[in-house]
């Protein structure tokens, strides 16, 4: 007769009841593997059951995963339509720009914060808060159907980052210093960029769907 095969939640009370008894060492690290599968297995199984036309919809972007947390943490992205699913995605960008913002503003005002680095955290946030206007700009020419200029907004919130990014490295020149890039900062950009990037991936689409 062939052995059946246990299942995880049978290794791991085992486990759990050896280390009781015996006193195991490392235990934890045999729950964590057997843990990471059922984990890895939960993410897969929420991404398939996105709706057909939120993964129609991000398979068309350039970042398919980031595409589909941004618009499945809106639950009305289960019943959106193609136009509601890029509104969804140019809110979650504005979100992040507005958050990048405070969070610069609150960093320039830190008591910690030298000052000569200040001026400069107070700019980028501005740059971040007016990146924050035009994709809420965006928003309202998406609401209007007016696709082009939305894409014009989303294209110039785009770019905002990046001119902060010029400027930090512009003072390092002035300085002849190697102080890098703040990471914290430098993730921020990126995950504002790639959500821009996914806007602009379904506002194309949008335009395609357009009567010529």
């Amino acid at each position: 007769m062939a052995a059946t095969r246990a299942s995880p939640l049978l290794l791991l009370l085992l486990i759990i009841q050896l280390n009781m008894l015996f006193h195991l060492p490392d235990s934890s690290s045999f729950i964590t593997a057997l843990a990471q599968p059922a984990d890895e297995q939960q993410q897969n199984t929420k991404q398939h059951r996105q709706p057909a036309l939120v993964q129609r919809t991000c398979n068309s972007t350039s970042f398919y995963d980031v595409c589909i947390a941004a618009l499945a943490a809106d639950p009305s992205s289960s019943t959106a339509d193609v136009p509601g699913l890029c509104a969804i995605a140019v809110s979650a960008a504005a979100a992040n720009a507005s958050g990048t913002a405070a969070f610069l503003g609150n960093a320039s005002d830190a008591a910690a914060t030298p000052e000569a680095d200040r001026e400069l955290l107070r700019t980028c946030a501005g740059k971040y808060a007016a990146a924050r206007d035009a994709l809420l700009q965006a928003r309202e020419s998406l609401a209007e159907q007016a696709y082009d200029y939305a894409f014009v907004h989303v294209s110039a919130a785009d770019e905002y980052p990046a001119v902060c990014r010029t400027l930090f490295r512009r003072r390092q020149q002035k300085q002849r210093a190697s102080r890098p890039y703040p990471p914290e900062l430098a993730k921020r950009e990126e995950a504002l960029r790639r959500l821009c990037t996914i806007t602009l991936d379904i506002i194309s689409l949008l335009q395609n769907q357009e009567p010529q």
